[in-house]
């Protein structure tokens, strides 16, 4: 039986995907310019190229003996919002993959292969190609390898040029080198920071409302030189390679924190055992001009901001007291911007798991 027309209204002629907002052939044209991108990051293990139905990796060409696999999932947050406002793409692939590779060196693991999702209202190539080229540089700098990814166009739930990214990596570690060690942990431990290369991808909500208070502009200059668009969208520092020399060069960390979310306050306490707390020396580490600037112009609290940023440290590192010099010199060797930010002491349960001391 043939409907009949909605009294009042003709019927379109006809219609089809991209008169719905979808264009098909612009996402078979994104996959044909990613692809060397994707092929850039190949590592052992990779069996498949991007444009199939899943990403084949084979486990065993790693070398692994008894190996456990990690997998950690991620984006980059409202510097998204960045991004979109300054027209610079590229770097927030890079963070992306960051956010989630710095999770599985933690664990001790090896980052084995990376897949994204970018999802936005109509599919601008050029623009998705500069963001999955950065998703590239960062696997390339992790070595891991990018196998695959999904490119959602979804007239309707996104506005006109805005898009979003989420990251999915899997690692490997050998069932006897997971990290954290807490029974090897004690009292007198050093704890060591790597340097961070700036906000890296979080409390990005706060950084825009400072902004906004202050009445500054991405493209106003920065305290730090450039602009404040470029500084903030410089992309997430990648600890990947110079961890896992140092845990395996040394054998001597027990202990890895990603300094993300919440800060040290909160994430150092991640990897400790409950009857351990970490005592920070504040001031122990160079601190880049931006976050004094947020703190003073936003008139931040000074427990807010190691609640809410990384503060000059991406990276925390546990270790015994005698051989915090080794682990030093082998992070450095990588180029890595070492400090010793503090020790492990007892807990008191009447006090927070991380303490801070001038």
């Amino acid at each position: 039986m043939k409907p009949k027309p909605t009294s009042g209204q003709n019927p379109p002629s006809s219609l089809n995907y991209r008169a719905a907002g979808v264009d098909i052939d612009a996402g078979n044209a994104l996959v044909e310019k990613i692809k060397p991108a994707c092929a850039s990051t190949k590592r052992a293990g990779v069996m498949s190229a991007i444009g199939g139905f899943g990403g084949l990796f084979d486990l065993q060409a790693t070398g692994y003996s008894d190996p456990l696999l990690v997998a950690a999932t991620d984006g980059v947050g409202t510097k998204l919002k960045l991004a979109l406002d300054t027209g610079i793409h590229h770097t927030v692939g890079i963070d992306l993959v960051a956010m989630c590779v710095n999770d599985l060196v933690v664990q001790g693991a090896e980052p084995l292969f990376f897949l994204d999702y970018y999802a936005c209202g109509s599919l601008e190539t050029d623009v998705a190609a500069a963001v999955i080229e950065g998703i590239a540089e960062g696997c390339r700098q992790a070595g891991c390898a990018l196998i695959g990814g999904e490119t959602a166009e979804m007239p309707g739930m996104y506005a006109k040029g805005d898009y979003d990214l989420a990251g999915f990596a899997v690692g490997a570690v050998e069932r006897d080198k997971v990290l954290p060690r807490t029974d090897d942990m004690q009292v007198g431990d050093v704890i060591l920071g790597l340097a961070s290369s700036g906000v890296h991808s979080n409390g990005f909500s706060l950084v825009r409302k400072v902004l906004e208070v202050n009445n500054a502009s991405f493209g106003d200059d920065a305290p730090v030189g450039g602009t404040f668009g470029e500084w903030l969208l410089t992309p997430t520092r990648i600890y990947v390679n110079a961890c896992l020399q140092a845990i395996r060069e040394t054998g001597a960390i027990t202990g890895l924190a990603h300094i993300t979310g919440g800060g040290l306050s909160e994430n150092i306490p991640r990897v400790l055992p409950d009857h351990l707390a970490a005592s920070i020396t504040l001031g122990s580490w160079d601190v880049s001009p931006i976050f004094s600037w947020l703190q003073s112009q936003g008139n931040i609290p000074e427990d807010d901001m190691l609640r809410t940023f990384n503060c000059g440290i991406g990276m925390a590192i546990i270790c015994a007291a005698d051989q915090a010099e080794m682990v030093h010199a082998v992070l450095e060797a990588q180029g890595e911007r070492v400090f010793q930010i503090g020790t492990l002491i007892s807990r008191n349960p009447a006090l927070p798991a991380v303490q801070y001391a001038s």
